[in-house]
């Protein structure tokens, strides 16, 4: 997990690569969106304001095909992360939902209002608390440009 203490930082150090700066796009469009409804950008991105707290669930979330990005607007959020090699698969990956989960423990990490983090493949996370909640939730793809089949 990278964690960023602002959205200037991200865009200091991801300013290259089209998906970077279709995060911050997706970002300035905030304000004209309404909450918790996927919008995309392109093919590479799917974004969505969300207001309260995020899925609790007791097992780790993990992704192949992409990563998340969440941007804190407001409030805080406890998320536990792990490298996925340290922990025990319970549901297999399901290409349908780029998901799979996993058992374990990892490190705790409480994220606060106008930090960013990047959920990195080769490592799931999981959702334990939350105050007052509003961030970004991006989904971009690994790849570089755009999908291959499409």
């Amino acid at each position: 997990m990278i964690t960023l203490a602002s959205l200037d930082q991200f865009k200091s150090l991801y300013r290259d690569g089209r998906k970077w700066n279709r995060c911050v796009e997706a970002i300035e469009n905030i304000p004209n969106i309404q909450p918790n409804v996927f919008h995309s950008v392109g093919d590479s991105l799917a974004y969505r304001l969300q207001n309260g707290p995020s899925v609790t669930n007791e097992h780790f979330v993990g992704h192949r095909r992409y990563f998340d990005v969440h941007y804190y607007l407001a409030g805080s959020e406890t998320i536990e992360c792990a490298d996925k090699n340290t922990l025990t698969q319970v549901h297999p990956y399901s290409d349908e939902t780029d998901r799979e989960y996993l058992a374990g423990t990892g490190q705790t990490h409480r994220i606060e209002a106008g930090q960013m983090v990047i959920f990195e493949n080769h490592q799931a996370h999981r959702f334990s608390a939350a105050d007052n909640l509003e961030k970004v939730v991006l989904r971009v793809t690994i790849e570089d440009g755009y999908f291959l089949n499409k």
